[in-house]
């Protein structure tokens, strides 16, 4: 509301109190600067006069279902076995969400039956990008409104520890240069005046 993110922790006729919450990386650039770099409070208390719902769009992530989706992004090389990483991705993901998944079958239902939307498969599932580098597997995943960054914490820690096990590196742009070939320069004599 009125550009901040954040819990609603008072309300009154003229004024909203948010508790903030750090930004998501991709909108890190936005004014006022974050220093949290995920969904987590800043510790900021920020009061926003109630006009704003009048002006700007108001983002509610709780009112009517009280999950979101979410992300996580990884580049994986060609040469190696997807179908292993993208097992690797589901199984974290699967053992990370599925308590959300049932909890969160009956308010996809009301949501359906309120809004009349046709409601995403909620289970999560790996998506397959290319590009000119690597092939990026997106795993897209229900999630609470709150502990985000613990949830991807716990995964990213499962992923990366399988990904050494079964020896898949995460694709890179990085270029390390760790040697030369010897240069041999050849002088040829100075041309003298004739």
């Amino acid at each position: 509301m009125g550009g901040v993110r954040g819990d609603v922790i008072a309300l009154n006729f003229i004024q909203t109190v948010i508790m903030e919450m750090g930004q998501p990386p991709s909108v890190q650039d936005s004014d006022p600067g974050m220093w949290v770099q995920s969904r987590q409070y800043s510790g900021r208390i920020v009061t926003i006069t109630n006009s704003k719902i009048f002006e700007e769009p108001v983002y509610n992530y709780t009112r009517d279902f009280p999950f979101i989706w979410d992300e996580m992004h990884l580049p994986i090389s060609y040469r190696d076995d997807r179908s292993v990483v993208e097992k690797i991705l589901l199984d974290a993901a699967g053992r990370e969400t599925v308590k959300i998944e049932e909890l969160a079958a009956p308010a996809m239902k009301i949501l359906e039956e309120k809004f009349s939307i046709d409601p995403e498969d909620i289970r999560p599932r790996v998506f397959m990008r290319l590009t000119d580098n690597w092939v990026e597997l997106t795993v897209r995943f229900l999630c609470r409104d709150h502990d985000i960054r613990g949830l991807k914490d716990r995964m990213s820690r499962e992923i990366i520890r399988n990904l050494d096990q079964a020896k898949i590196g995460i694709a890179s742009s990085t270029y390390d240069i760790v040697g030369l070939p010897p240069i041999k320069v050849q002088m040829e004599p100075p041309i003298r005046p004739s």
